[in-house]
């Protein structure tokens, strides 16, 4: 993480200029940010059917051998350049972390944390974002942006605390909460490359390179996926073309457009639609401190945009 602040990332006052009058989201912008909450949200209630035949690692590799393939098809149409050469080792890393890491690590974590529970944890990104983004960036967010950032943590530590009172520690819930850094610093370090690189170029660096290492972790996928059942299979289809395709992109584009700290104060809104598709969609009852706590992310989004919508 060394390598974020000077090396790959240098501003003008043409940027800064650039950045300053694209604070106010355009319509494209505001599109792609309700693509990535709809789609990444739609993501945690088909990890669980897709888990019902596949291991984490499979679910992570299938996932994504369908997202490469789609994006090879369009890189030949399109005749995607290759990236630069210096820029290597930032791309590979983003697609380890973002990708990699990301997913295996959510989908080990949902072999016991609901899908709901499991969205809410991921949403505590919105804080891990913004403080990154603050470190490395200089981005502020102001005094009401820094309180609705405290409103999201405190409304995923709210789901996190059980029936009985207590906070459930899980190593489920440990697991969530690392593909939650995991994609924090994706999403953070992935900025450099955004000023050199389409969203849709950057992406399809990062899917193939995070693709490559899932191949170690999951040699039999292809195999398991001859045995499994429809249901499953095709749930791991959606999340490639979908969730690990249409998405990362809508998300690299809004990256491009605003702010990191503003961006992901978004991504809080998640959790509170996968609550409502695992209800729709696996039947998940969500408990009485969920409904108190996806109240409490929705007014910290809300708090953390007031000045930016």
């Amino acid at each position: 993480m060394v390598l974020i602040p000077s090396i790959y990332y240098t501003r003008s006052p043409n940027t800064e200029q650039k950045r300053d009058r694209e604070h106010q989201p355009k319509s494209l912008v505001i599109v792609a940010i309700i693509a990535t909450v709809l789609l990444w949200a739609s993501a945690f209630p088909a990890i669980r059917v897709a888990l019902e035949a596949y291991t984490p690692a499979e679910v992570a590799l299938l996932r994504y051998i369908v997202a490469s393939a789609v994006l090879i098809v369009y890189a030949l149409i399109k005749r995607i350049p290759l990236p630069r050469w210096q820029d290597l080792p930032l791309i590979v890393l983003c697609g380890f972390i973002g990708f990699t890491v990301y997913n295996f690590m959510l989908n080990a974590g949902q072999m016991t944390v609901s899908a709901g529970i499991a969205s809410f944890i991921i949403s505590s990104e919105v804080g891990i974002i913004a403080l990154l983004a603050w470190l490395f960036f200089g981005e502020r967010l102001g005094r009401l942006g820094w309180i609705g950032v405290v409103l999201c943590i405190a409304g995923v530590g709210i789901i996190a605390v059980g029936k009985d009172g207590t906070f459930q520690l899980s190593l489920g819930v440990l697991r969530v909460f690392m593909a939650t850094l995991a994609i924090s610093v994706y999403s953070i370090i992935q900025k450099p490359l955004l000023v050199r690189y389409s969203p849709i170029h950057f992406t399809t660096y990062a899917i193939w390179s995070g693709t490559l290492f899932l191949f170690f972790l999951a040699p039999e996928a292809v195999s398991s996926a001859v045995r499994a059942p429809i249901a499953p299979t095709l749930a791991v289809i959606y999340m490639g073309l979908f969730p690990g395709v249409v998405a990362y992109i809508a998300w690299s584009y809004v990256l491009s457009r605003i702010p990191a700290s503003q961006a992901g104060s978004y991504l809080a809104l998640i959790p509170v639609v996968a609550l409502f598709l695992a209800w729709l969609w696996l039947g998940e009852i969500p408990t009485l401190s969920a409904l108190l706590g996806g109240a409490m992310v929705l007014a910290g989004v809300m708090l953390v945009n007031r000045r930016r919508i």
